[in-house]
């Protein structure tokens, strides 16, 4: 609001103000669920699906933004009544999602370009120094830390695994291997090495641990002991996060290809590849209940069908999509490095909505409890929902 020079009878004056500023601050009251708005961990559940489980709001306001100081590649999550989000200033920050209050922070020693996973009361974090930390939810206390051999780019994730009493966390590095660790201690379980960098994040149904990286292999190992169940040529680097969905992965490639695999058969069952624009894939793929939503760097948002992998419909920004898009009932919602969010319809691809940022969005937004959450290369997370 406007600063007002105040060169009336000081009763008139207050009383004008009272006028002005009350309806702007009823206005940024948000309409959504604080308390039971919950999205986890990046893409949403463990098994990296991209979908959320409430609808977006027809009309989006900005409720607030928070500057981190430098520029957010990390995704956000959401839970406890907060926000979580990691910055490339080596900081972790939890945020009052109804306020944006700064409830506490946490400076690491490198940037931070994963997404955090919150668990119980704890928040889990690397950075690019390969350095994980567990820290306390409510105070951003350290409670543990683990030490990869080289940068964790990608989020972590975990299960309850059948035949363990623990809580298991899985995380890859650019060491070339996927870490399996205590959730309580940090005490290592196992390691699985492959041939190259992972980048994403693993998905896991409780038994499978699904993940893929620049060795252009899909593998499939066991969530209990990282013995190896299997694995899939994919055709080329997996710069993203494999989603496993029924028991397929869905992923994109360098190569320019969207590709479902059949993980029990190890098989590819459907590859899909826009001749006529395309471009690599670096987000992670959204899987729905008969439709699958990727961005590329070719500048359009592809909508699939699932089963069969054919080409429904197309949306172009104006610039390469490298955040990945979430499915929300009847919308998808995704931003841009063009500086835009979006929502488009998940029937026909229309646009319905669309906001200015003007800096690069590079990723996944949360979205639950009426609230819509991303994080911007200007520094800042941004905060859409309903007002009252």
């Amino acid at each position: 609001m406007r600063r007002l020079t105040l060169v009336m009878l000081p009763v008139l004056a207050l009383l004008l103000l009272a006028a002005c500023s009350s309806p702007q601050e009823d206005a940024a009251r948000p309409r959504g669920d604080v308390e039971g708005a919950s999205w986890p961990i990046f893409r949403g559940d463990a098994s990296m699906s991209g979908v959320a489980a409430d609808s977006i709001p027809d009309g989006l306001d900005l409720l607030w933004d928070f500057d981190t100081g430098a520029a957010i590649v990390s995704s956000p999550v959401i839970g406890l009544g907060r926000i979580y989000i990691g910055s490339t200033n080596g900081g972790v920050f939890a945020l009052a999602l109804g306020t944006g209050r700064k409830e506490w922070e946490f400076f690491t020693e490198d940037d931070i370009e994963a997404s955090p996973l919150i668990l119980g009361d704890s928040v889990y974090i690397g950075n690019l120094s390969g350095e994980f930390f567990a820290l306390d939810a409510r105070t951003g206390e350290v409670e543990w830390t683990f030490k990869a051999d080289n940068s964790i780019y990608g989020s972590a994730n975990w299960a309850q695994v059948p035949g363990s009493p623990d809580k298991h966390i899985f995380v890859g590095s650019y060491d070339n291997r996927i870490y399996c660790l205590d959730a309580a201690t940090g005490t290592l379980n196992w390691s699985y090495e492959t041939d190259n960098y992972i980048n994403g994040a693993p998905a896991t149904d409780g038994r499978h641990v699904v993940f893929g990286g620049c060795d252009e292999t899909l593998h499939v190992i066991s969530a209990l002991d990282g013995a190896k169940l299997g694995e899939v040529w994919a055709g080329s680097y997996i710069p993203g996060s494999a989603a496993l969905v029924g028991g397929r992965a869905y992923l994109g490639h360098y190569d320019n290809k969207l590709v479902c695999i059949d993980i029990k058969e190890q098989r590819i069952v459907w590859e899909y590849e826009d001749k006529e624009n395309g471009g690599p894939f670096f987000a992670s793929p959204a899987v729905g209940k008969d439709r699958v939503v990727i961005g590329s760097r070719d500048e359009f948002l592809h909508c699939v069908d699932r089963e069969s992998g054919k080409k429904i419909w197309t949306f172009r920004t104006r610039h390469e999509i490298d955040g990945s898009p979430v499915i929300a009932g009847d919308k998808v919602v995704f931003g841009s490095i063009d500086g835009r969010l979006y929502v488009v319809s998940l029937e026909d691809g229309r646009e319905l909505w669309s906001y200015e940022i003007g800096a690069a969005i590079l990723g996944c937004p949360a979205v639950t409890g009426g609230f819509v959450v991303i994080g911007a290369e200007d520094g800042r997370v941004y905060v859409f929902g309903e007002t009252s």
